[in-house]
């Protein structure tokens, strides 16, 4: 795995430290399966898929525990919890010699500070261990192989050896608490990767301005090392077992108690100061040349910032204006559609209103006509209001037959033929009379000089159906008539 390195390392003289320590091993004392002192019952869980075999030697053991570790490297949940699988199926060999395997890793499971399993499907718990299962391979055909394994697996029941687990990492973050032990991560960036220096790891004293700092791994991957005495990385702090405790509200961090020997941990510790000592020499010895260019460097990068702000502030500026000269056009146009809307409904109305009046005068004057006086037009005009011009036509004309006595024309009609002498009217009458009589002869004598038995067979049948039809038109009519008369008598002629 690679980390990233920023400048401020490579000023610092560490960043080649930093990118070369992307493992950190961790050892745990290897305890025979069937004698784990770790609160659990193990007797439900698979060792191996052929378990129970005698050529096979058992052993479990404590990879990791969520938390800080002495040298302040922090196991946060969320990545530990991600690499829960990882140990699984590595090799397993002596004293980190990939050449000398002498066993595997069977498998990983998580276990809870109450000493229960935790299923793989669960949520991630706030604190929690990696317990590692694995065997050796205890058969052996030499008898040098045979007898160095029987010494071992016995020093193994004896506490003499430890499993080491190498962890790689792919970057990390800072764990800062305070004096009153409130804690918070801050993610390693350019900015902020000033802190490394400070970090145990790369040979500082753990802590900056009052806050203790830790190494807060992640992208981590557990991969199978080996049966070791002592770790093989000297630049590695390894581990018996961690405990951490974490609120979930605050990730206010509790360091517990650590059960590995100082001596061991203060050795390797002093390993590590003591491979650093030379680059730190070369580090003082042009720090204030580095300073003194970072000072420069950083009031340049000040100075862009500001003036970069600068401009994006005359920038915002001048958007936010163009922003309200827009919107304040958009209220104009806004205010002109609502008042060219108003007025288009205006004339709208207007027009309906003239349309309405035209209509109103045409069917008084429809209504005058069929015999109706100005107030019975008055009383009667509103409730043809729902009737569509063709039938208020054919209403009129109803109207026009049923009220043709009352028509003035009728009138003087009538009082013209009651004043007529009697002589007079009999005369008049007789003349009418004769001339119908006279009609119908002359035409009776066209029709016999112009008669033919095919004609006359035709003229028969043509008169026999137009009276027939006659007859089904009168129907129609009277039907007509009947609905429009029923219609007037309830809605115009009713004095209910």
């Amino acid at each position: 795995m690679t980390i990233q390195i920023f400048q401020n390392e490579i000023d610092d003289g560490i960043g080649e430290l930093v990118k070369s320590t992307a493992s950190v091993a961790y050892c745990s004392e290897a305890i025979k399966a069937d004698a784990f002192k770790v609160p659990v019952s193990i007797s439900d869980r698979a060792f191996a898929e052929n378990k129970d075999q005698i050529d096979l030697y058992y052993l479990e053991s404590v990879l990791v525990s969520c938390g800080w570790n002495k040298n302040d490297d922090v196991f946060m949940p969320e990545a530990t919890w991600a690499a829960r699988n990882t140990p699984e199926d590595k090799q397993f060999n002596f004293m980190h010699d990939e050449n000398d395997i002498i066993g595997h890793i069977t498998g990983s499971y998580v276990l809870g500070k109450d000493g229960k399993a935790i299923a793989d499907d669960s949520e991630p718990p706030k604190d929690f261990d990696i317990i590692t299962q694995a065997v050796l391979y205890n058969s052996w055909t030499g008898e040098e192989n045979r007898e160095r394994m029987e010494k071992i697996i016995s020093e193994i029941e004896d506490g003499k050896w430890y499993v080491s687990m190498e962890c790689l990492f792919a970057g990390f973050d800072y764990a800062l608490i305070d004096n009153k032990g409130v804690a918070k991560v801050l993610a390693r960036t350019e900015e902020s990767s000033f802190l490394t220096k400070h970090l145990r790891s790369y040979g500082g004293d753990g802590i900056y301005e009052g806050y203790k700092v830790g190494r807060a791994l992640k992208n981590i991957s557990f991969s199978g090392k080996g049966l070791v005495s002592k770790p093989a990385n000297p630049r590695s702090v390894i581990l018996k077992s961690v405990a951490f405790n974490v609120d979930s509200n605050d990730l206010n961090f509790n360091i517990g108690e650590f059960n590995m020997s100082d001596d061991l941990l203060e050795k390797q510790l002093a390993d590590v100061v003591s491979q650093l000592a030379e680059a730190k020499a070369e580090n003082e010895a042009i720090k204030a040349k580095i300073e003194e260019a970072k000072d420069k460097e950083f009031a340049t990068k000040i100075q862009a910032f500001e003036n970069s702000a600068e401009q994006s502030q005359a920038t915002i500026d001048e958007l936010n204006e163009s922003i309200k000269a827009n919107q304040a056009r958009v209220a104009e146009l806004e205010d002109a559609l609502q008042t060219s809307q108003s007025e288009l409904a205006e004339a709208m109305k207007e027009m309906d209103d003239m349309k309405k009046k035209a209509m109103m005068q045409k069917r008084k004057a429809s209504l005058t006509e069929a015999g109706l006086d100005e107030q019975e037009v008055e009383d009667t005009i509103a409730s043809f209001d729902a009737l569509g011009e063709e039938a208020f036509e054919a209403v009129v004309a109803l109207m026009k037959k049923k009220y043709a006595d009352k028509h003035p024309m009728k009138k003087k009609e009538d009082e013209a033929e009651a004043a007529m002498p009697p002589e007079l009217k009999e005369a008049i009458e007789k003349k009418k009379k004769e001339k119908e009589k006279e009609a119908k002869a002359d035409e009776e004598e066209a029709l016999a000089e112009e008669a033919t038995p095919e004609l006359v067979e035709d003229l028969e049948t043509s008169e026999a159906a137009l009276v027939e039809q006659e007859v089904e038109l009168e129907d129609q009519l009277e039907s007509t008539r009947a609905s429009i008369s029923d219609w007037l008598s309830k809605n115009v002629l009713s004095t209910k």
